[in-house]
């Protein structure tokens, strides 16, 4: 179908009615009102563009704006210095915008909450001056016919608005950002826009809803993980749950607890790029582990898009390369340090940023380990050692010149390399998302030990099934504690947020 050509321009622009500021000192009220404008909004967008997918071409264009939330304080009010996150750090007015306040309402009333309480005042909501993009309007799993857009006469950018990557970033995240002057300041790491954009990333790489996303995360670099999970969740799922609610697998399989197949969903008959299984509790408490794949990209990627949801914690579970002699295949490996040469955030977080070991992720990993092998004190020595972990960018590495690479791991104390670790852990660190790491060596490549054909199966056979229960059980112990407490203050930086 030809499109037809407009001599003249757009004569008006179509928006739903202004929306007078309100305040509010109660959270739970500011979040619905927050939800109900969203919504309001959100559907004009997708009304107008059913109508004009009908065939109704008004010459306009059609805009409506992100919900936003603001505090003004003018007070250097003294807060718990304990808390990470709750307060601004001096006087002034902050903002952020806000989108799918049904996804993130627990969040959101609980930041809102902190910071009423911190602060004595109000929060203010209304619309923000950031125009919803089209296609951040579409309900959850809509699918738009490329045939109803050719029913559009004008270009699509002509009617309404369309992702603004030139203002999508992560400066307030890296503690780039710097308000011009009377803008006002964060008051969350991530605009709407942002998070928007993560959220459909989400879905693309992982073909699970972004709801299904629980708050601790385990990445793994092997299907043999991620087998043993399925194995694990399907078991519990059909013994009644053991306090889990339901299984979600790719294409949005669901099986409930108590049940052994899914009741609901769509099999894939190709698998996404990196997919995610999520073993679910109420209020996202539960565990999601997804299959990241092999090198820094693919956990820069993931855990740039993850990010956004605000989990408590993630861990990374997969294979290394022992350096060490004294180590053997299986031996497990706890990261308290990171040398990172996989350069895929060298421009976000420099190289000499320390990524440092968190007190509550290491005891947790460290008091996993001993339940699950019956080993403590000195005997757990005999297969698990603590120190650096090096991850680089070359799969390869062995096949270059090893007077470089060998030196630098040897004057940095490396125990251990792999291709995922420091990214997942200095994003984490970027994030402000607890972090940690928990590796199995599966060879040794400095010292010509590697593993032989059907070595290979026994191994993963053996170790795969007691590795991810410790990574499970170190999250079950994450879960346990107060959110105020493992969420560290040494990943916060001078300037904060006050979200979370």
């Amino acid at each position: 179908m030809e499109k037809r050509i407009y001599p003249h321009p757009i004569e008006s622009v179509s928006t739903p009615e202004p929306y007078a500021r309100q305040s509010f000192t109660d959270a739970r009220k500011a979040v619905d009102a927050l939800r109900a404008l969203y919504e309001r909004n959100t559907e004009f967008l997708r009304n107008s563009f059913d109508q004009l997918s009908g065939g109704n071409d008004e010459n306009q264009r059609f805009r409506a704006f992100y919900p936003e939330v603001g505090l003004t304080t003018t007070s250097y009010t003294r807060v718990d210095t304990r808390l990470a996150y709750g307060h601004v750090v001096e006087p002034g007015h902050y903002t952020t915008t806000i989108t799918r306040p049904d996804l993130f309402d627990s969040y959101l009333v609980e930041q809102l909450r902190l910071l009423m309480k911190n602060h004595g005042v109000p929060v203010t909501v209304g619309e923000s001056e950031t125009p919803i993009p089209l296609h951040f309007a579409f309900l959850e799993g809509t699918h738009v016919k490329a045939s109803v857009a050719d029913q559009i006469m004008r270009p699509l950018r002509d009617l309404f608005d369309v992702p603004d990557l030139n203002n999508t970033d992560d400066h307030i995240a890296n503690g780039t950002h710097e308000p011009a002057a009377g803008e006002p300041s964060p008051l969350a790491p991530f605009t709407a826009q942002r998070v928007d954009y993560s959220l459909h990333r989400l879905t693309h790489y992982t073909a699970t809803s972004p709801s299904s996303f629980q708050n601790f995360v385990l990445f793994t670099n092997y299907q043999f993980y991620i087998d043993e999970f399925c194995d694990y969740a399907r078991k519990l799922m059909a013994d009644g749950g053991g306090g889990y609610d339901c299984f979600v697998e790719p294409g949005n399989l669901v099986t409930k607890a108590g049940e052994s197949q899914p009741h609901e969903g769509a099999m894939l008959t190709r698998m996404p790029q990196m997919p995610a299984y999520h073993l679910c509790k109420p209020g996202h408490a539960g565990i999601t582990m997804v299959n990241i794949g092999v090198g820094p990209s693919n956990a820069k990627t993931i855990t740039d898009h993850i990010a956004v949801l605000r989990p408590h914690a993630w861990l990374m579970l997969g294979h290394c390369a022992g350096l060490r002699n004294s180590q053997a295949l299986g031996d497990y490996v706890l990261a308290h340090a990171y040398v990172r040469e996989d350069h895929v955030l060298d421009d976000d977080l420099p190289v000499w940023v320390p990524i440092p070991a968190l007190a509550e992720v290491q005891v947790a990993l460290e008091d996993a380990v001993e339940e699950v092998t019956g080993l403590e004190g000195y005997d757990l020595k005999r297969i698990m050692r603590t120190g650096t972990v090096a991850t680089i960018d070359n799969r390869n590495w062995e096949l270059r010149d090893q007077r470089g690479p060998v030196q630098r791991l040897s004057q940095s104390r490396a125990i251990a390399l792999d291709m995922e670790s420091a990214t997942i852990a200095a994003n984490g660190f970027r994030f402000r998302v607890p972090y940690g790491t928990l590796l199995c060596v599966s060879d040794k490549p400095l010292h010509g030990e590697l593993k032989l054909p059907g070595m290979a199966t026994d191994f993963y056979k053996r170790q795969v099934a007691q590795h991810l229960s410790i990574g499970i059980r170190a999250l079950e112990k994450l879960a346990e504690m107060p959110s105020e407490r493992l969420h560290s203050r040494k990943l916060r930086s001078f300037s904060e947020t006050a979200f979370l």
